[in-house]
This record gives C-alpha cells, sequence and structure tokens, in this order.
C-alpha cells in the first residue's frame, strides 16, 4: 500500500481523472486553437504528425474516413453577387488551394483582341483596350473552348462585339458605357483583306459555320451595362470591334472570375472571469465591433458577455490598455481565439458565375489536380 502523501499508479483522489483518449484542456487549446495575445499571437503552429500525443493514446493520424466525418459547409449568406460559408473539419492549406484556384485557375470569358478601325478620343488606343478587357462579360465560359495561338476564331471558341459611337458636333459631351458595346453573333464584320471580287465572300477575322443564336440559349452581353468607357467630345467617334475568349486567372487578371475570395479562422472570445459593472460597461465600449454586451443581473448588478464573436476583427482593444499598452493583470479576463479547422469564407463574383457555381468549379479543378497526381504517381 502506497503511503499518505504518495502517489500510485492510478492516482490519489486530490489529482484530476484524466479522460480516456482526451487530451487536458491546455493542450486541447494548443491543438485546435490559436490564441492571440495582446502583442502576438502563439500556438501557430499545427501538430500535423500522427505520433503528436500517442503518450496520451490520442491518434492525431490523418485519413479519408476521419476527413469525411469531420468536413462540413455551412452556407450563412447566398447572393447573386457574393456568398459566405463555413468550411469546418479543413487544414489551412485546403482553405488557401480553393482561395488560389478561384482566383487563378477558374475560367472565364474575357476580351482579349480589339480591332481599332477609329478612336479620336483623348484616349490613347493601348488604354483603351485595356479598360475594355477589365469589363466582365455576362457568358458562360463552361459553353465555350480554348483558344491556341494557332485556332481560328469560331463559334465556338471566340465571342464578337462591336462599338460605335460618336458624338455629333455642337452636341453636349457623351459617356460611353459598357452597355454600347453590341453582341455580333454572326461574327466578325470587320473583313479581313481589301474588298474581294464580286460573286466571292468577304473574308472577316473570325470563320463562324453558324450563328451563335442558334447554340446558345441566351444572348450574350455584358454583367453590368454602366460601367465607364470613355468620354467623347463634339466631333470625336470611337469605332472597334472585340474578340472575347476562355482563359485563366494565372495568365492575366481580367479572367479572374473573382473580385476576391478570402478566409479567416472562426474567432472564439472568451472571458475567463466574470467582468462586472464598471468594468464590463468598460470593455463593451471599448469593442468597435461591438462583439461584447451587458447583462442585467439584477439588484443592479451587471456582467458582460460575448455576444457576437463571429463579428471579432482581432483588433485587440479589448486586451489593450487605454493607450495602447498590454494590459496588466486583467489581460488574463479576456481571451481571444482562432479555430484552427473552421474556417469563414467569402466568394465576391464578378458576374460572369454565381458565386457558389464559382464554388463548385473549384471543387472540381481540385479534384482533377488531385486525380492528375495520383496518375502520374502510379
Amino acid at each position: 500500500m502506497p503511503k499518505k502523501g504518495t502517489k500510485s499508479r492510478k492516482g490519489t483522489d486530490d489529482e484530476p481523472k484524466q479522460e480516456k483518449n482526451k487530451l487536458p484542456e491546455h493542450l486541447e487549446v494548443q491543438r485546435t486553437r490559436v490564441v492571440c495575445k495582446g502583442d502576438a499571437p502563439v500556438n501557430t503552429e499545427g501538430f500535423q504528425y500522427a505520433g503528436a500525443f500517442a503518450a496520451m493514446g490520442i491518434d492525431n493520424s490523418v485519413s479519408a474516413d476521419k476527413f469525411c466525418k469531420n468536413f462540413k459547409v455551412v452556407v450563412n449568406r447566398l447572393t447573386e453577387d457574393d456568398m459566405e460559408f463555413d468550411m469546418i473539419g479543413i487544414d489551412a492549406s485546403m482553405a488557401n488551394a480553393f482561395r488560389r484556384i478561384l482566383i487563378a485557375e477558374v475560367p472565364t470569358m474575357a476580351i482579349e483582341k480589339v480591332l481599332m478601325a477609329d478612336n479620336t478620343s483623348v484616349i490613347a488606343d493601348e488604354v483603351l483596350s485595356h479598360r475594355l478587357g477589365l469589363i466582365p462579360l455576362d457568358a458562360d465560359p463552361r459553353l465555350f473552348e480554348y483558344i491556341s495561338e494557332n485556332d481560328v476564331p469560331t463559334e465556338r471558341n471566340t465571342i464578337v462585339y462591336k462599338l460605335h459611337v460618336s458624338c455629333q458636333k455642337g452636341s453636349p459631351r457623351l459617356t460611353v458605357k459598357s452597355g454600347d458595346l453590341e453582341w455580333l453573333p454572326e461574327g466578325s464584320q470587320l473583313p479581313l483583306a481589301s474588298p474581294a471580287q464580286s460573286g466571292d465572300k468577304q473574308k472577316t477575322y473570325t470563320s463562324f459555320s453558324q450563328s451563335q443564336k442558334d447554340i446558345l440559349e441566351k444572348p450574350l452581353g455584358v454583367k453590368f451595362k454602366d460601367i465607364t468607357i470613355a468620354r467623347l467630345g463634339p466631333g470625336q467617334a470611337i469605332e472597334l470591334e472585340v474578340h472575347a475568349v476562355k482563359g485563366i486567372g494565372k495568365v492575366h487578371a481580367k479572367w479572374s472570375p473573382v473580385a476576391t475570395a478570402w478566409y479567416r479562422m472562426l474567432p472564439e472570445v472568451v472571458l475567463r472571469e466574470e467582468i462586472k459593472d464598471a468594468d464590463a460597461e468598460m470593455l463593451v465600449a471599448k469593442c468597435p465591433v461591438n462583439v461584447f454586451d451587458i447583462e442585467d443581473l439584477g439588484n443592479g448588478e451587471k456582467r458582460a458577455v460575448v455576444a457576437r464573436p463571429r463579428a471579432c476583427t482581432l483588433c485587440r482593444q479589448c486586451v489593450m490598455g487605454p493607450t495602447g499598452e498590454v494590459m496588466g493583470p486583467t489581460v488574463e479576463q479576456v481571451e481571444l481565439r482562432r479555430v484552427r479547422d473552421h474556417f469563414i469564407f467569402t466568394i465576391e463574383s464578378t458576374g460572369a458565375l454565381p458565386p457558389e457555381m464559382l464554388f463548385t468549379e473549384a471543387v472540381r479543378i481540385l479534384e482533377e489536380k488531385c486525380e492528375r497526381v495520383i496518375s502520374e504517381l502510379s
């Protein structure tokens, strides 16, 4: 029998009993959270190796079954232009892979070639071409094929628009907008060379075998019709034709389908001690995004509660002193954390595809990448 005050293998009554297959609280926080102190975050490196907690009987390995069991997507907001959703049970590298694919590898249609017939405006041809290239087009890229350097522009790989506007002498200044671009479903109307002999079909810059109206369900155009392209003074004119082709953002930003795609780890704000009365009001006043609120306890007592933790922007005002220095003993009252495997993802579409479809396309592209790697390794 062990003597009084000594420890046996099973432990004494004074020792906290550790649950089987569960880490102590402080280790669980290190494993699953990034703690944001007043001066810098801690626990930023993850425990990615399988035997990290083997001595405690915890299996930290990664498997497809575990991933499928823990992974979830919860949509919080969905509009025509943007969406916000939670990705739960995923590593930061995977979340970042989706972000990079959305920005650089999901294809769209964008203006690549500008055939300038007349430009007497004050905007140089190169600047005008650049502005036209960044206009989002209302065209589904999945209905078109890629075009290479040696391919002929056809109805399957090219969209043609024309812009012909002029400001008459004596008229007020004219604003040219993206809505003035006119879709040409039959292809180019500009002759490729000098007029051909009578009876011969005149060649143009495209080789459409049929009208795009016959192969598309809806007419093509631009997503936003109020984008200013140029302003014309009296007597000035712009006459041009543009060809839009399929491409990806890693080649040029004009093919990127998103205005932005970004994510952040889920905020977690923990009050380690009760904060009451004047201190509670001071804490609520400190937060610029109203994370905290006051709860009335009755008898004139109040305490601070965490009401909106998702709104936290990690400004650290709640753990900083009045002049910006880290607070003294009260720094332990509030702890800012980030959940390591829970990401709030936001996608803002430029308009070519709805945001939920962009994410689906990103998943498909990542799946193709994985299959290609597996095929090459085998």
